[in-house]
C-alpha cells in the first residue's frame, strides 16, 4: 500500500510541474522559443566541454 502512495505523490508532482511549465507560456509559439532556447543552452555547453 505505501508503494502505491509513493507513485501516487510522484505522478500528481509530475503533473503539477508539467502543468507550470506549460502555463509559463501561453502559445504554441512561446513553447517553441522555450524549447529552442534550451536547445542553443545544451549546444553552447556541449561546444565548451568538447574535447579538442
Amino acid at each position: 500500500m505505501h508503494r502505491n502512495s509513493f507513485a501516487l505523490v510522484v505522478l500528481f508532482g509530475a503533473m503539477a510541474l508539467g502543468l507550470s511549465a506549460l502555463g509559463g507560456c501561453s502559445t504554441v509559439e512561446g513553447l517553441g522559443k522555450d524549447i529552442q532556447k534550451g536547445g542553443e543552452a545544451i549546444e553552447r555547453a556541449a561546444d565548451r566541454n568538447k574535447a579538442d
